[in-house]
């Protein structure tokens, strides 16, 4: 699955410059995730990064996008042009 910021989000601008893959961008209100460019950093970290930053705690898994590892792994190699 790629990851979703939630409403609780409070702009405070760590995400963004963490996500590899620029999958994370502000939104009209919030940071937002964009489920095509999102691996969960698959590819390039052990665990997603804007999660290891994020002070409140806002980033869960986005159940609107389910994925399997191996689906990510994909995503990666076509993003990174290694595909």
């Amino acid at each position: 699955m790629s990851l979703i910021i939630t409403d609780e989000c409070i702009n405070c601008d760590v995400c963004e410059p963490e996500c590899p893959n620029n999958a994370i961008s502000q939104g009209e209100e919030i940071y937002e995730i964009n489920p095509d460019l999102c691996t969960q950093c698959v590819g390039h970290y052990d665990e997603p990064q804007c999660q290891q930053v994020c002070p409140v705690d806002c980033i869960p898994l986005d159940p609107n996008h389910p994925e399997t590892q191996e689906a990510l792994h994909q995503k990666y190699l076509i993003i990174s042009g290694k595909a």
